[in-house]
């Protein structure tokens, strides 16, 4: 899939520069809210181009639910192309309708560049360093904060081979299913970090709750309530961090 992106302009960067120094942030610090470098942010700011799936961390960053309207270009998407990406899921499309495939083929796509980039730069450290010590990190706003120190670059390294086992199973057509929660945390935050984009697209007509596909797959949605609250796991919980890699669900099915 090609990356679409908002053309640089100077009032757009302006904007980007004002709305920064209003809420007294530093270069730094919006970047790492971004979940981007500083030389990225700076480019920003300097009117280049903004990648479609990096504005949601500027806006993120800044407060804003999107970028001023008035400098976005038209956003379309060719589903026809779309459909030959290597990580389309005629299951998903077929189970739950074309957006679902669209959403997992843009949000594996994203998710996958991510962890890249993460292990880029766990590379460059000490054996051992996890997300969290980083200068900026793009997954640790989206993991789950209690097992924070355990994303190391073997931890990210397993998440994406899981990653790339899904899209293999899309590319083939089988049947899309998680069953350990580290597969279910990569399907959820597939769709999350596809959201962004889907809704950017002025020619795709979206049903109330497209969004909830991921948890149609998992039949469920425990991965919010025991990850993604303030809730503490002790470690005989089944979704503690010690348990991620366990095959716990639907293992009469591949």
């Amino acid at each position: 899939m090609a990356q679409k992106s908002i053309s640089g302009n100077l009032k757009l960067a302006e904007k980007i520069r004002a709305r920064r120094k209003e809420l007294h942030l530093t270069i730094e610090e919006a970047a790492k809210k971004a979940g981007l470098g500083t030389k990225t942010w700076c480019r920003y700011e300097a009117g280049e181009s903004i990648r479609w799936d990096k504005c949601k961390g500027v806006c993120k960053a800044l407060n804003w639910l999107k970028l001023p309207a008035e400098e976005q270009e038209e956003n379309a998407i060719d589903l026809e192309n779309e459909r030959r990406h290597e990580a389309w899921s005629k299951y998903l499309e077929t189970e739950y309708g074309v957006v679902a495939a669209l959403s997992f083929s843009i949000g594996s796509d994203i998710l996958l560049d991510y962890i890249q980039q993460d292990l880029g730069e766990l590379a460059k450290q000490p054996r051992g360093t996890h997300i969290g010590q980083l200068g900026t990190s793009f997954l640790e706003s989206l993991l789950p904060e209690q097992f924070l120190m355990n994303y190391d670059y073997d931890f990210l390294y397993l998440m994406k081979t899981e990653l790339i086992r899904f899209r293999e199973h899309a590319k083939w057509g089988h049947k899309i299913i998680a069953h350990s929660v580290l597969q279910e945390i990569i399907l959820v935050l597939v769709e999350k970090e596809s959201e962004f984009l889907i809704e950017s697209y002025e020619n795709l007509e979206l049903d109330a709750g497209w969004e909830e596909w991921a948890y149609d797959v998992l039949e469920d949605a425990d991965i919010e309530m025991f990850l993604y609250s303030d809730s503490y796991l002790s470690a005989d919980d089944s979704y503690h961090f010690s348990h991620w890699t366990e095959r716990q669900f639907y293992c009469d099915e591949d």
